[in-house]
């Protein structure tokens, strides 16, 4: 369906006709003349198990604003694509839908010619909402302790490939029903019911995505291109590879998207002048690189690189391996973990190293503790700050200039539920099954002090995921791999050692001939979501003229 709700009966009307006129033959259009009509009339929708689209929303509505609707819409069709309409530039409404419902587009009334001003919009939004429909049933179930690392790390598994879930606490009824029903034994935790109703005890994250349908296994020996990594950069030479008539397939250990794909928006990558989550990005991507008919395996992790001549072997955890002509890195980087003691033993028990979406909803009204003074830590603070009662961020640096964008910085500033509390470290952490208080030290002054908190996310550092890596690919002193004119020539020459081409290193080109390095694990990489594609993008030209003339 696509809901439209506008107080002015003869604009209410106008657009239902010009909707129902384009797109009536396979979609229901519903209208409403006020936002409580409207939220009646999705709650109906809802309990007969029918799906919405599109909602279009008046903003100048007197009873309810149209950011007030969408916001409380969102409760019950949260995948529905949102659009907020006006009949002028309303640029602090904007701004609030961006920041407080997610908003998809924002279009100005009238929309005369339809053609051009409301249909191309409609179009693109149903094309996504069909790329990710609403679920009416989960096709996994999860039984765990609510905080158990392990469930947690499922949650966020599923969550993270886009496969829909519910999840059960053991010690709740219907939790207990489900264990029961599939003759499950509770100490055995956590347990994973598949859609057929296979029971999955203590599961791998291989047999969790294989029942839901995801590749593991690559399905031949030899490709043209090995994309190792799944991020920006690893999705962006992915769509190049596939287009331009490559056999490729790309190998992510987890999930597609890295840390890109756990931000709650972005606001500054081209072409999404309203902004655009990490996950829809991120999944737009496999699906344009699977049209181009690359192949994506989920949970494997590749442990060897090994030339061969002019073959480049790939080898996996499991001893398998595949074989390519060439390689690109693009593993990126991951959080670096907290040393502080009582962090360890707590992690996925309150205390998570990204943005870990699967729990921002657990953290309604209560007090939240963002570790991080970049771009992620910001985003993931201001996706909390709709949830929590309060968000406290806690960076080291005398200010957040330094590591984050200007816009994100106002964003942060203006939003009352956002402290920010500089030169600010977490020096312990304290709890029994989950955490329960975090001690805090002011850097400046020594002084420290303990604080009520269940809720503690980590963006701090970047540690290069490069160690398989060892001695066969150049790397800095911190593990990022050199590339091009960075690699260190050999002391015979000007060319690294072990060089066999009569060339130099292309720009991406590593110490070994046709493999090359994108993105965050390119030593003195941009570290930006742009540049990643931009340099999965040129990679793949670059294994163009490393296929063709060595």
């Amino acid at each position: 369906m696509i809901l439209t709700v506008d107080d002015d009966p003869g604009v209410s009307r106008a657009v239902a006709r010009d909707l129902r006129r384009e797109y009536g033959e396979h979609h229901r259009i519903v209208r409403a003349e006020s936002g409580p009509a409207a939220l009646d009339a999705l709650r109906e929708i809802a309990l007969r198990g029918e799906q919405v689209a599109v909602i279009l929303a008046d903003q100048r509505m007197p009873r309810m604003t149209g950011v007030e609707f969408l916001e409380q819409a969102m409760d019950l069709f949260p995948r529905a694509r949102r659009v907020l309409l006006t009949a002028y530039a309303d640029t602090d409404a904007a701004i609030t839908a961006i920041n407080v419902v997610d908003l998809d587009h924002y279009l100005l009334k009238p929309w005369d010619p339809p053609e051009e001003k409301l249909y191309p919009v409609v179009d693109g939004l149903l094309a996504a909402w069909r790329d990710a429909p609403d679920r009416p049933a989960a096709a996994i179930r999860i039984v765990g302790h609510r905080w158990s690392a392990r469930s947690y790390e499922l949650r966020d598994l599923v969550a993270r490939n886009q496969l829909s879930y519910d999840f059960y606490r053991v010690d709740e009824p219907e939790g207990a029903r489900l264990l029961e029903a599939a003759g499950a034994d509770p100490e055995k935790l956590p347990v994973v019911i598949t859609e057929d109703g296979t029971a999955l005890v203590e599961p791998t994250d291989a047999q969790v995505v294989e029942a839901a349908g995801l590749s593991t296994t690559a399905s031949t020996d030899v490709y043209d291109l090995v994309v190792v990594g799944g991020g920006p950069a690893g999705l962006g030479a992915s769509v190049y590879g596939g287009s331009e008539g490559l056999r490729t397939v790309l190998v992510e250990s987890r999930a597609t998207g890295g840390q890109a794909g756990t931000s709650s928006r972005i606001e500054n990558y081209l072409g999404f002048p309203n902004g655009v989550s990490g996950d829809q990005l991120t999944t737009r991507a496999r699906l344009q690189a699977e049209k181009f008919g690359t192949e994506v395996i989920t949970t494997r992790t590749v442990t060897a690189l090994e030339p061969k001549g002019r073959a480049r072997v790939v080898r996996f955890d499991d001893g398998s391996e595949i074989t390519a002509h060439a390689v690109v890195l693009a593993t990126g980087v991951s959080y670096r973990m907290l040393d502080s003691p009582g962090l360890e033993e707590h992690t996925g028990q309150g205390v998570f190293y990204g943005a870990a979406a699967t729990e921002a909803s657990s953290c309604a009204a209560q007090d939240v503790y963002v570790v991080g003074g970049a771009n992620s830590a910001g985003q993931a603070a201001m996706n909390f700050s709709r949830h929590a009662r309060k968000v406290t961020m806690l960076v080291r640096g005398p200010s957040l200039t330094a590591s984050m964008s200007h816009y994100l910085i106002e964003q942060i500033d203006a939003n009352p539920k956002i402290e920010v509390r500089t030169c600010t470290e977490v020096v312990a952490a304290e709890g029994t099954d989950h955490l329960e208080k975090l001690t805090l030290r002011d850097r400046n002054s020594g002084a420290e002090e303990t604080v009520e908190a269940s809720w503690l996310f980590v963006f701090i550092g970047a540690a290069p995921r490069t160690d398989w890596l060892d001695g066969v690919v150049a790397r800095d002193g911190r593990g990022f791999v050199l590339t091009g004119p960075d690699i260190p020539a050999s002391p015979e020459g000007r060319r690294p050692t072990g060089w066999d081409p009569d060339r130099d290193p292309f720009h991406l080109e590593t110490s070994v001939p046709g493999v090359f390095a994108v993105g965050d694990v390119r030593a003195e990489s941009v570290k930006r979501v742009a540049s990643a594609v931009g340099e999965g993008a040129m990679a793949v030209s670059l294994v163009h003229r490393w296929l063709e003339n060595g």
